[in-house]
Parts: structure tokens; C-alpha cells; sequence
């Protein structure tokens, strides 16, 4: 082999080994994905889309399964007006839900009740006390349709006074619902409504949800067993 082609051999391997690091890295995720995929695919199993006929049509949001035996949080105006309710859990049963309890104004919360055949997946309390303006937060929803969207961002914003967590977690019509939560997959918020100020419907980073220690006196409040309910 003359040198001149030994050395073209030589830049050929050198090629063919940088192609291989590259698909390897490609494939390799960093801590944060890991984290990602590990908060969806433990927590999406507890949560719900929710369907109401209305008087004027059909109202769409997403739940958390807080009870293996079927009591469901979301949130009230999803409901509001309805006429029947039907859950879908994530595996694709369907459910006609009964309504517990619900809690209207600026705390916006719901309880409902599914009779499953099994026992289903349960989300997992955290403490809104805790959190701090910049934590990363994620969300999971079902916006315009498209079931078990994750979405993430930060804790925007605290507002304790008027219960009301504001995040730029992208949350769109059809989350309303659904939980905020923190990189461990505690359910830290309900994710309630966007700010639109020019009345488009669309996510412009301003959402708000309620804190989810709010939510925990709600359902003590609504006389449910708190040992049938996911612990806090």
C-alpha cells in the first residue's frame, strides 16, 4: 500500500468512528429528559380526559385520579352546566362519572366518581407550601384533543392570596384540569385557565393553577374518606 493510500484508509476510519460517536450521543439522553420520561410515564396513567355535554354543547378537560377506586379532581367549570360526564383513562376505558362535589369562583375544583372494574393508577400529593418562584414545573393535558400532551416551564409567579400558581408551562384549552407538576411527579397544582387578553384562546406563557393544598381541603371539605384518597 503506497503511503498516499494509506493515508486516505486512515482518514476513512477517522470518519467512520466520528459517525458512530455521533449516533451514540444522538441516542444518549441527558438528566433532565430522564426526568421528563420518567414524571410522564408514571403519572400519565392517572390522568383522565373528561367530556360533559352542556346545554350548548360539549365542555372538554382533563383529571387526576386521587383514588384507586375511581374519585377523580378536575376542575368545576369543566363541568359547569353539565348533563352527563364521561371520563377516559389513559388506557382507553371509558366511564359515565358521577359529580361529588364542586367549588366554583377563584378555587374552580371538582370531584368525581368512576366505578372501575380494576384498581386504577393514583397520582401523588406534594406541598404547595414549598415551592419557589423559578422551580421547573411540567403539565400534562389533553389540549383541543390531543390526549396526554407534556408540556414544561417554571413557576412564574406566586400569588397565595388569590390561590393561584402562574406558570408558562404551556396550558390550552382542554388541559383545564389537569396537574402541575414538579420534577419528582408530585401533583403540586390544578391547572385551571390562560391569560388572553386578546381573547384567541391561545397559550401566550401566562397560565395559572390552584395550589394543590388548596385542593386537599377542598376534598376534605367535600366529606370524602381521606383513606380512600391518594395520601397527601
Amino acid at each position: 500500500m503506497s503511503k498516499k493510500s494509506a493515508v486516505i484508509v486512515f482518514l476513512v476510519c477517522i470518519c467512520i468512528t466520528a459517525l458512530s460517536g455521533d449516533k451514540a450521543f444522538a441516542g444518549t439522553l441527558v438528566p433532565e429528559e430522564e426526568i421528563n420520561i420518567t414524571v410522564y410515564e408514571s403519572i400519565n396513567p392517572a390522568i383522565v380526559s373528561i367530556e360533559a355535554d352542556i346545554e350548548d354543547g360539549v365542555s372538554a378537560g382533563t383529571g387526576c385520579i386521587v383514588s384507586s377506586d375511581g374519585y377523580i379532581l378536575t376542575g368545576s367549570h369543566v363541568i359547569d352546566g353539565y348533563k352527563k360526564v364521561k371520563v377516559t383513562t389513559s388506557s382507553g376505558q371509558t366511564y359515565e362519572a358521577s359529580v361529588i362535589a364542586t367549588m366554583g369562583k377563584n378555587r374552580d375544583l371538582a370531584l368525581l366518581k368512576i366505578s372501575p372494574k380494576r384498581q386504577l393508577k393514583t397520582i401523588t400529593f406534594g406541598d404547595s407550601e414549598t415551592l419557589k418562584v423559578g422551580q421547573k414545573v411540567l403539565a400534562i393535558g389533553n389540549p383541543f384533543g390531543f390526549n396526554g400532551t407534556l408540556t414544561q416551564g417554571i413557576i412564574s409567579r406566586i400569588d397565595y392570596k388569590k390561590g393561584r400558581i402562574q406558570t408558562d408551562a404551556a396550558i390550552n384549552p382542554g388541559c383545564s384540569g389537569g396537574p402541575l407538576l414538579n420534577s419528582s411527579g408530585e401533583v403540586i397544582g390544578i391547572n385551571q385557565s390562560i391569560y388572553n387578553p386578546d381573547n384567541n384562546m391561545s397559550n401566550i406563557g401566562i397560565g395559572f393553577a390552584i395550589p394543590i393544598n388548596d385542593a386537599k381541603k377542598f376534598m376534605q371539605l367535600a366529606k370524602v374518606s381521606r383513606n380512600s384518597l391518594a395520601k397527601p
